[in-house]
């Protein structure tokens, strides 16, 4: 037989916390966090810039501050935390395999689980990075692991490759470190990364970016010793005798991030657009019991934007284990529009009983613009904007009466002003 928790929790950062916190404020109290580090806050504990918490605490912090601040909540409510301990195997019926130094191999019963897992980082095999393979290639989020805690810079002289914030930041970090990051090179023809990342990042150190190129060779006996980079056309491939040769020692992939979902993915939980799971308004997924938020369900922009959905986890999560059953067991679906990459969530209820923020992002930067909500050609909202940008996600309210009265699936899609259809 196993131990029987009311509420198992994988993964301690921001979201994790965060869906513990309100779980338990809304009447869970037997309630077990799992985390693989020695510390909560998970990627926070890395990031030691400020930037972090204008929404969720109305002022400025660190990643650190912002963590220590959710950390002390979740401890000061007795909430069962297991450090250092990686989660090996979920079951269907809610059995949650451990191990630590500690306690050996552990499993556990829920009655619920909310993964809270974070994501990872694509590498040079992901995309099939050209030319050799020396030392000296590194993601972008590792580097800044081996800066910010380890106190170890990578190079001297240093090649990113992608705009992701993780390597806009980066790039600002190891310059302030001392060293000359010669270059940001970025496939597609706009960047990746927020715009005051662009501007506090590299224009303010003088750092290029190139867009719409790609590194096309790597050279290095040992040690990165020459990376090209090269335009690309509008198919992403490589345009002839446009090559830049850069000396240097580093190159840094910003490269895109990937939920890490295996944990449920392997037991059959439906997987959408984002790479993380389908959910519905609660963040359930298709296997009843099964709650999901934060960067493993899709990739945030803002850890504030995470926080608030770890909450809704844990809403969704209390409502389960005190009803049962989330809404009516009917759901419409949720679709992604023209010019929209995706929605979260992907279902909702046919009798909502609280507003819902839809949450989404568009597939390329568009201006001057309506965000449209519609159910079988009947607008349910629209929304001027001024500006979209595939680095922004894009939240959209949809009051529950107005959802209440539609009769089919929903969609979100993206209208140039001027070209109504």
């Amino acid at each position: 037989m196993f131990e029987e928790r009311e509420l198992i929790i994988i993964g301690g950062g921001s979201a994790g916390m965060a869906a513990a916190i309100q779980a338990f404020e809304d009447g869970v109290k037997d309630i077990v966090i799992i985390e693989k580090d020695a510390v909560l806050g998970g990627i926070l504990n890395q990031c030691i810039h400020n930037g972090f918490g204008l929404i969720e605490f109305k002022e400025e912090l660190t990643g650190p501050e912002y963590a220590t601040k959710f950390a002390e909540h979740t401890r000061s409510l007795g909430i069962d935390i297991k450090l250092e301990s990686t989660v090996l195997k979920v079951t269907r019926d809610l059995v949650v395999t451990y191990s630590s130094k500690e306690e050996g191999f552990i499993s556990l019963k829920a009655k619920a689980i909310i993964l809270a897992s974070g994501c990872y980082e694509r590498n040079a095999g992901a995309i099939q990075l050209p030319g050799s393979r020396p030392s000296g290639i590194v993601t972008a989020g590792l580097a800044q692991k081996y800066l910010n805690i380890d106190g170890y810079l990578l190079g001297k002289r240093v090649v990113i490759l992608g705009s992701g914030d993780i390597g806009l930041i980066m790039a600002r970090r190891m310059t302030l470190e001392g060293a000359k990051v010669l270059a940001v090179a970025e496939l597609m023809p706009y960047s990746n990364g927020l715009n005051r990342n662009i501007v506090q990042c590299l224009q303010d150190f003088d750092i290029p970016l190139y867009l719409s190129h790609t590194v096309s060779n790597v050279e290095g006996h040992g040690r990165v010793e020459k990376v090209t980079i090269s335009k690309v056309d509008q198919n992403y491939q490589i345009i002839p005798e446009t090559e830049i040769v850069f000396d240097c020692d580093t190159l840094l992939l910003s490269i895109g991030l990937v939920p890490n979902v295996n944990l449920i993915s392997n037991i059959g939980v439906k997987i959408g657009a984002t790479k993380g799971a389908i959910v519905n308004e609660q963040m359930e997924t298709s296997i009843p019991g099964i709650f999901t938020c934060g960067n493993c369900l899709h990739v945030h922009d803002l850890v504030d934007f995470v926080s608030a959905e770890g909450r809704n986890a844990g809403h969704g999560a209390a409502m389960y284990l005190q009803k049962g059953q989330i809404g009516s067991g009917h759901a419409h679906k949720v679709i992604a529009g023209d010019n929209v990459s995706y929605v979260i969530p992907s279902r909702l209820d046919k009798d909502l009983k609280e507003d819902v923020m839809l949450k989404f992002r568009v597939q390329k930067p568009q201006d001057n613009s309506f965000v449209i909500c519609e159910s079988k050609g009947k607008v349910l909202k629209k929304i001027y904007k001024a500006n979209l940008i595939p680095s922004e996600m894009e939240t959209f309210k949809l009051p529950k009466d107005i959802a209440n009265s539609i009769k089919g699936d929903i969609s979100i899609r993206i209208e140039k002003r001027g070209e109504g259809k």
